[in-house]
């Protein structure tokens, strides 16, 4: 009987995995839109922008989880209800979560980026406008290289945080991991045991991904260890 509960726990798994990487996509895309709009020459996109990553960043977590799956489709109801339409908006504990978690880790994101971006020097982008590339194969050959090296401690932080905070979810109804191993934990009376378990899957995938995101900076650091010698 407890290896059926274990099973279903770590069954559980995939959910969480799910979450963290649709998350970790939104994340990602809003972080480099977010990265351009600082950098760029529109005071209102740079207001914006600015505005965004504040609030977000000075706002809990649990906070904004709750206020996009209960108070965000409320306000919509009744301003439906107001112009007298019989829609309602519903956002599932997954939808939620990706969202919330891709708006807030998009913020962090922003940031990590932007501090890349300017460790790109500008000669090398008006250099390559000089040879006659353009603006996309500049960003794709010259720029998104270095920048994913520059970033990618940041990037790495910002990611293992992320996992880590796909539990909260669970506070929503989302039967991931963490939910699974709570209902295993009273079900049986083994709290130590469910808990542990949860545990060890998050760092299992913290180990993980580490591993590859070593591997991914040492692809990206081979050219500039080679100039350094």
């Amino acid at each position: 009987m407890l290896s059926d509960y274990i099973a279903t726990v770590l069954g559980a798994g995939w959910i969480s995995l799910q979450l963290a990487f649709i998350s970790l996509v939104l994340a990602v895309v809003l972080g480099l839109l977010g990265a351009l709009c600082k950098r760029s020459g529109s005071r209102v996109l740079r207001f914006m922008v600015g505005v965004y990553t504040t609030v977000v960043r000075g706002v809990p977590d649990l906070v904004l989880m709750l206020l996009i799956f209960y108070s965000f489709p409320a306000l919509l109801n009744q301003w439906f209800e107001s112009m007298g339409s019989m829609y309602t908006v519903e956002f599932s504990p997954f939808v939620a979560g990706c969202a919330t978690l891709g708006l807030i880790f998009g913020a962090y994101m922003t940031e990590t980026f932007r501090g890349a971006l300017q460790g790109i020097p500008h000669g090398q982008v008006e250099a390559a406008y000089a040879y006659g590339l353009g603006r996309v194969r500049t960003f794709r050959s010259i720029v998104l290289p270095q920048m994913i090296r520059l970033a990618l401690p940041g990037f790495t932080n910002n990611w293992l945080v992320l996992v880590k905070a796909t539990a909260l979810v669970s506070l929503l109804g989302l039967q991931d991991i963490m939910f699974r191993a709570r209902g295993a934990a009273e079900a049986t009376g083994k709290p130590f045991t469910f808990y542990l378990l949860a545990g060890g899957f998050y760092l299992a995938i913290t180990v993980l991904s580490l591993g590859v995101l070593v591997w991914v900076g040492r692809r990206y650091s081979m050219g500039v260890k080679e100039l350094s010698r």
